[in-house]
């Protein structure tokens, strides 16, 4: 058994294909992010992976639709994410495939 440290995560991001990471795979990447309210987030999008979220806590806005506590949202490759954060929002986001350099800003 190994234990890491998830403070030494990148970005709440602690599985996929980068560095550090508690499981090395380019099959997919998971995530543990908490977003403060009026967090200023960049509208972006992947041309090559999926984007599925669980909302564990809060409430937040993105492509026009509210998003509560309990509720999964998926964001399929090209669609643009513009999150407006309404509470402090604890995510937990998988992306498949973990490729890297795959988020594109949208100005």
């Amino acid at each position: 058994m190994k234990i890491y440290d998830f403070k030494k995560m990148v970005g709440g991001w602690f599985i996929g294909n980068f560095k550090p990471s508690s499981l090395r795979t380019k099959k997919f990447e998971v995530s543990y992010k908490i977003h403060k309210k009026k967090e200023k987030w960049d509208r972006h999008y992947h041309k090559k992976a999926t984007e599925i979220n669980l909302v564990i806590k809060g409430k937040m806005k993105i492509r026009g639709k509210i998003i509560k506590k309990n509720q999964i949202f998926v964001l399929r490759p090209k669609e643009v994410a513009d999150p407006v954060f309404y509470q402090d929002t604890h995510i937990v986001c998988i992306k498949a495939p973990s490729v890297i350099g795959d988020k594109y800003i949208v100005k």
